[in-house]
């Protein structure tokens, strides 16, 4: 049995991980096919192909934040080149909608809740290459005034509105093709903490996804059910879509564990992948 895990986070995002942590790990779970896919960066992708040693397959990839007309959504781009140019622009707008987006939570923070950061938590928050909610969750956590990033991010963080500063979908979609990649639909029930679609909210997002151009779902995942796992199979052989899974691995920052791609934690073979350009 071969396993495999294709959505893992580094610090280089919102992982707890560097790139060396996480590389250790994946030998001692005894990982064989794995994929880097930071959000909205490819900065650690170098650093884990040269840490990898040669029997682990390594697929090099990115997490978009998106908003693919009128769904927000995250999408995983699978064998990109990372030094391609219009990857490069397009990962460039991406910093300055998200540094619009950390100001505007800053703010709420502090004319909402009287949570005034220090100079130095915003050093720290200016420094990061892709700063997303858990970063400032981890300073809300750190100063005690919530058990854990989920419950930060649900208390403090969910009532700002930031507007619309994800990526379009579409254009990310066709960035990831110009890049050499194929684009997939990251955990398309829901994610973390989020409440999951049903099958009928799921087939109507799913239509304007494909109309957008996606060419795979993430079937595995390690919020879904056996149920749900089987019921995404389904529509993505039905649409002709790859079908690849990951755990949504953050180190520290979230209580999903390595290599987990069901609710279960139970193995899954990597023969359960239809990818097959890249494995």
């Amino acid at each position: 049995m071969a396993r495999f895990d294709l959505h893992l986070h580094t610090n280089n995002s919102d992982g707890s991980d560097s790139v060396q942590e996480l590389v250790q790990k994946i030998i001692d779970k005894k990982l064989e096919i794995v994929a880097l896919s930071d959000h909205d960066t490819v900065a650690g992708i170098s650093e884990m192909r040269n840490c990898l040693p040669d029997n682990i397959k390594f697929i090099p990839a990115i997490e978009l934040t998106s908003k693919a007309r009128d769904i927000k959504c995250h999408i995983l781009g699978y064998g990109i080149d990372e030094e391609n140019s219009t990857l490069a622009d397009l990962i460039e707008k991406g910093k300055k909608l998200r540094r619009i987006k950390l100001e505007t939570r800053i703010n709420y923070l502090k004319n909402v809740w009287n949570i005034e950061l220090r100079q130095d938590e915003l050093d720290w928050l200016y420094s990061r290459k892709s700063v997303v909610k858990t970063h400032i969750a981890k300073l809300i956590v750190d100063r005690g005034l919530a058990e854990d990033n989920i419950e930060a991010i649900k208390k403090y963080l969910d009532g700002c509105k930031t507007g619309n500063t994800r990526l379009d979908g579409e254009e990310a979609i066709e960035t990831i093709k110009k890049a050499g990649g194929i684009a997939v639909w990251a955990h398309p029930l829901g994610g973390e903490g989020e409440e999951h679609l049903s099958k009928d909210e799921f087939l109507s997002r799913l239509q304007t996804m494909i109309a957008c151009g996606i060419k795979g779902l993430e079937c595995f995942y390690s919020r879904y059910s056996d149920a749900e796992i089987s019921f995404l199979k389904e529509c993505a052989n039905k649409n002709g879509l790859f079908i690849t899974g990951g755990s949504d691995y953050h180190g520290g920052n979230k209580t999903v564990v390595l290599g987990q791609l069901n609710i279960n934690n139970e193995p899954v073979d990597s023969k359960e992948l239809n990818i097959k350009p890249l494995v």
